[in-house]
């Protein structure tokens, strides 16, 4: 039998009403956001559902709501699926972590407020700026950065042909306009510092210490890491791993090609929208990828197995 991996939503992934229809449809989903308003202390559910979009664009909004969406949807699709992997896109992590055991349900929920407020509080304080840079190499991308005055630097690696960069305001946009200038398409990101960097040392300081009391657990289930682009070893330091990631590149298509390495073909994205699915889709033709977020694609990923 083919081996499936899920895969987790990050942070950008956000939309009004994403998750309701999971919610409305299935107990266990609705568990999952109650949960979520129990330990952040708000309704989740009515924010996810009716907040608009400069509401759910909020660090401090977006991060939950997607961490429950993509929880909730991790409720539903595991009784029908047992992953032989887990990974997720930055904050996405969080997600695949708590489904392979490392925390509960509610103490996912507080590492994900914990994180949330802390780089929401850095960001107010340390603005910055993200960009997509598509149809440039990894290393073309690394010398603009470079050579480019001011703090900015690589950090999200996608795909061979999309990298992201972040940093100071002014610097990454000059990295972005230079690149586009050279043929590359340059799309900025609805962020309002720069993720994965330096400005983010603060975030990391102060989530470090909000949640050095919270328990973890082994894993009990195969969790590919962004920073090494490999399977997590069992001895890792999960609290320090979370720490840097706060502040490190994020190495997506080196975790993919690992999964496919060790004998995974089927991708599953869950969480809002698709990013990770068209991701893998157009840069690894070996495999299949789809997501489920909603009843038409549970149906739709349900009538494949």
């Amino acid at each position: 039998m083919a081996k499936t991996a899920f895969l987790f939503s990050g942070q950008g992934s956000q939309y009004p009403g994403m998750g309701k229809e999971l919610f409305e449809n299935f107990a266990e989903a609705r568990a999952v956001y109650e949960c979520g308003g129990d330990i952040l202390g708000f309704d989740l559910a009515k924010t996810s559902f009716e907040g608009d979009e400069a509401t759910l664009s909020q660090t401090k909004i977006s991060q939950p709501a997607i961490f429950a969406v993509s929880m909730a949807a991790w409720s539903v699709v595991s009784k029908d699926c047992d992953p032989a992997a887990l990974a997720g896109h930055s904050l996405g992590e969080y997600a695949a972590l708590t489904a392979a055991g490392a925390f509960t349900l509610e103490d996912g929920f507080r590492v994900i407020g914990a994180r949330a407020a802390a780089m929401q509080k850095a960001a107010d304080q340390n603005p910055g700026a993200m960009y997509a840079i598509v149809g440039s190499d990894e290393d073309t991308v690394a010398r603009v950065c470079t050579e480019t005055a001011g703090y900015v630097l690589p950090v999200n690696f996608n795909a061979p042909s999309q990298t992201v960069i972040a940093g100071e305001t002014a610097a990454a946009q000059a990295a972005a306009d230079t690149l586009a200038a050279m043929g590359a398409k340059a799309v900025k990101l609805a962020v309002s510092s720069g993720f994965h960097s330096e400005l983010m040392r603060p975030a990391a300081e102060e989530f470090s210490a909000k949640i050095a009391g919270i328990p973890t657990h082994p894993l009990h289930k195969p969790f590919y890491c962004n920073l090494t682009g490999k399977r997590m070893e069992e001895n890792c330091d999960l609290k320090g791993y979370l720490a840097s990631h706060l502040i490190s590149g994020v190495h997506f298509h080196e975790e993919i090609s690992a999964m496919i390495a060790d004998g995974v073909e089927n991708f599953v994205e869950l969480g809002p929208n698709k990013v990770l699915t068209m991701l893998v889709k157009r840069n690894f033709k070996q495999v299949s990828a789809c997501n489920v977020e909603n009843l038409k694609t549970l149906e739709k990923w349900r009538a494949s197995l």
